[in-house]
């Protein structure tokens, strides 16, 4: 069989959880659902489908340490270092070109370090399916089967089932308004985009190529760099140069127009764990709905459907319902958890006026 290589892009700061996670340590480095961090979570998920030589993570320099703290079975030369972010389409788009350095037929894939899967062994039985595809040439993603009328998703168009149990995908589609999402069920053919995504890294690159040649050059000279011990240097010489680009819209999309994008439908209980509200979904709650995070006293009195974050302090809830009450030691946040999408503007807005110690 073709070697499969899986990539973790290791990014952003996670401002919607804020203020526990931040730019030092993001959402992915944190113990957010149990004992392990998301990032370990992660790579403990995909490992059974590859091997720690072959897994390769892709990170800003400032969470180097503690990637290789969490990661220690990880070779030095699979985590590879931005030197300032530049979205997610230069990243992965470099996974795929060091994977083609070292395996010109590898077939690679890219799982965010942040999100949560319940079902495991249907993850794997997924990407299996995609991996298939992928052999054959397809850019795949991985959809999830939607379980309501999400708005905080990007939503993917499908056509019939063809082989593989993958789909032609027909058109990538923005966040959408409620009404939408409605119609979305209501019509079927629809998946959330969960960001997951496998090909062979020669046709990725093919694409990456047509559609953003200046990405193409940046990409491949760097991973050539790594493979003849220079890769640090050229990375930060070229790095800046190169487009701050989304893959889907950068690459995605485009590939999709011309019917080289194929979706596998899954449902193996996926989050992004994008706010507290999500986070909230996968912890376990009291009678009254009401769930904690981190160690120390709750006292909820007539309250209800509470999300709190502890920092050592006691928390008294009294008469209150469905608030987020995160506690970071030095911010605290209360708010409802129908909001708890709009804490992202709560952190630019802190940038704004000065106080990057709090972000």
């Amino acid at each position: 069989m073709t070697a499969f290589y899986p990539a973790i892009p290791a990014g952003g700061s996670g401002t919607r959880l804020w203020p526990l996670s931040r730019r030092a340590r993001p959402k992915f480095l944190l113990p957010l659902t149990g004992g392990r961090s998301l990032l370990r979570i992660t790579a403990d998920r995909l490992l059974p489908l590859s091997a720690p030589d072959r897994l390769l993570v892709v990170a800003g320099t400032t969470h180097a340490a503690a990637i290789r703290e969490q990661l220690p079975e990880l070779p030095t030369a699979n985590l590879v270092t931005e030197p300032e972010p530049r979205e997610s389409g230069p990243a992965i788009a470099l996974a795929a070109a060091l994977v083609h350095e070292r395996d010109p037929d590898g077939i690679t894939g890219s799982f965010a370090a942040d999100h949560a899967v319940t079902d495991v062994p249907a993850f794997h039985a997924a990407v299996g399916r995609a991996i298939a595809a992928a052999a054959d040439g397809a850019l795949v993603t991985i959809g999830i089967t939607p379980t309501g009328p999400a708005t905080g998703y990007g939503y993917i168009r499908t056509g019939p089932v063809g082989e593989h149990g993958a789909h032609p995908v027909q058109q990538f589609r923005e966040k959408p308004d409620l009404a939408t999402a409605q119609q979305y069920l209501a019509g079927g053919g629809y998946v959330w985009n969960a960001g997951m995504f496998v090909w062979r890294a020669a046709s990725l690159l093919a694409e990456v190529r047509r559609q953003l040649p200046e990405l193409y050059a940046g990409v491949t000279e760097i991973a050539a760099a790594y493979t003849r011990g220079e890769g640090p240097q050229v990375h930060a010489e070229l790095w800046p140069s190169l487009p701050a680009v989304s893959i889907d819209v950068g690459i995605m999309e485009g590939a999709a127009e011309r019917g080289a994008v194929a979706c596998v439908p899954a449902t193996f209980g996926w989050t992004d764990v994008g706010d507290w509200d999500s986070l909230a979904g996968l912890l376990t709650a009291d009678a009254d709905g009401t769930t904690a995070l981190g160690e120390g006293l709750v006292l909820a009195r007539d309250s209800a459907g509470c999300m709190v974050s502890l920092a050592g302090r006691p928390v008294v809830l009294l008469g209150v319902d469905d608030l987020v009450v995160a506690d970071a030691g030095d911010a605290v946040l209360v708010c409802p958890r129908d909001r708890a999408q709009d804490v992202g503007g709560i952190v630019a807005e802190l940038l704004a006026a000065g106080r990057d110690d709090l972000t």
